[in-house]
């Protein structure tokens, strides 16, 4: 059964603690990064052979394979991604940067270019569970940002085959290639390529500890975009509200993983009753009942504050990757939330809204890192170059100050780099 708990009456440690895996794959990730560095396909194929079961004549998914899975997913989902695909476009299209350049100093012209990162890599988990909403939501940004090549990496099932709505998300979304390998071994292949993998210049996207540590690994030889660790919501309510409903939402996400974080925050004693009696009820009716039931029973929490602003606070200080704000005035509350990933806002905003359709990302900070960093956005897809224009009238201006400033520092070559030009035009006159 969930744990309740009053906040002000327990320790701070009993609220905010989580139960975490302690498994270190480190030397393991370490050693399959090695082996792929140093035979490419060879080793990836073994690895698919060892841990998926597949024994593949070769890695990359043909075109054929592509339009084969396209023909079978159901034409009514097929026509759901494609709604889903437009909301997410029309939401991160307006996230696009524009390059400026500011011009307000006689001579002097600076400015900032914004450029798509060329190759870009996509994980998509495989093992239980199959996600094309993720290829939507990490393929379509890119695509907005301009980067030229998209590679897909996704584990393959036993015959050698990967789930057809995985590749038709892919179709839709725009994918360029797409190669049958999961794991640490497709991060590998991705950041230092292979024969066959194109070596990519940020990888993205969710996974195991194996991916989440091999991506720690590589970084620096390419970008990342985030560590994400197991999924997170909360559920931020008030008295008024229906019981089954929040107990579902909890659940929406305790269903993903045994480590997931289900915790609702309420000022109702009787709701934090309700709810706890409804997860009971509920949980032995879910397809991954067990999943869900370890969830619960690892870190789900009720947390009973004495008002809706102290709730935010507890929020704040959680920091989650969802946030469901179930009130009647959800906007009252908004400028007060800090610290979340993505907020749900009223009582007819299920997280699951979020994940599928209505079009912000569900590539969302987790274990607290809501606190300094952001969704999945066209931001992560791009960088920026900034550039530097002087002419010899306005550089003669500054160059006495530039020089103070460098020797100030003890760099000497640094001041004379300012003024030699100056003083060089002098002694020609």
């Amino acid at each position: 059964m969930i744990k309740t708990y009053k906040y002000g009456e327990v320790s701070d440690s009993e609220i905010f603690s989580r139960v975490v895996p302690e498994v270190d794959v480190t030397s393991i990730v370490s050693d399959i990064i090695a082996n792929v560095r140093a035979n490419g396909d060879k080793a990836i194929l073994a690895y698919c052979e060892r841990f998926d079961k597949a024994k593949l004549s070769s890695l990359e998914v043909s075109e054929a394979e592509i339009e084969e899975a396209y023909s079978i997913v159901e034409p009514e989902f097929k026509e759901i991604m494609e709604k889903a695909a437009k909301n997410i476009y029309a939401f991160h299209k307006r996230q696009v940067r524009n390059s400026f350049v500011i011009n307000e100093q006689d001579g002097v012209v600076i400015g900032q270019k914004v450029e798509p990162i060329e190759k870009v890599g996509l994980y998509v988990p495989g093992g239980t569970a199959a996600y094309p909403s993720s290829v939507l939501m990490n393929c379509i940004p890119a695509k907005i940002a301009g980067c030229s090549e998209i590679v897909m990496v996704t584990p393959p099932s036993a015959d050698g085959k990967i789930n057809p709505a995985i590749l038709a998300a892919a179709k839709i979304a725009g994918v360029d290639r797409i190669f049958k390998m999961g794991g640490a071994q497709a991060v590998a292949a991705l950041a230092y390529g292979t024969e066959s993998v194109p070596k990519v210049d940020k990888i993205v996207g969710p996974g195991n500890a194996f991916v989440a540590e091999a991506k720690r690994q590589v970084f620096g030889i390419v970008a990342i975009d985030m560590i994400a660790g197991p999924s997170e919501i909360m559920v931020v309510a008030d008295g008024s509200c229906d019981a089954d409903v929040v107990a579902t939402d909890l659940l929406s996400q305790a269903e993903h993983d045994r480590l997931a974080s289900a915790v609702l925050v309420t000022d109702s004693e009787e709701l934090a009753k309700e709810v706890s009696e409804a997860l009971e009820r509920i949980i032995p009716t879910l397809s991954r009942s067990e999943i869900a039931r370890a969830s619960i029973d690892n870190n789900g929490k009720i947390i009973v504050a004495k008002d809706l602003d102290l709730a935010i606070e507890v929020a704040n200080r959680i920091a989650p990757e969802h946030l469901e704000v179930c009130v009647d005035n959800p906007f009252d509350y908004l400028s007060k939330i800090r610290n979340a990933g993505s907020i749900f806002m009223g009582k007819n905003c299920p997280e699951a809204l979020g994940d599928y359709f209505a079009g912000p990302n569900h590539t969302l900070p987790t274990s607290g890192t809501a606190r300094f960093s952001s969704p999945l956005s066209v931001d992560d897809f791009v960088k920026k170059s900034q550039f530097t224009y002087y002419t010899e009238e306005a550089l003669s201006k500054v160059c006495e100050d530039v020089a103070y400033f460098a020797k100030k520092e003890g760099l000497t070559a640094h001041a004379a780099s300012a003024v030699v030009r100056s003083e060089k035009k002098k002694n020609k006159a």
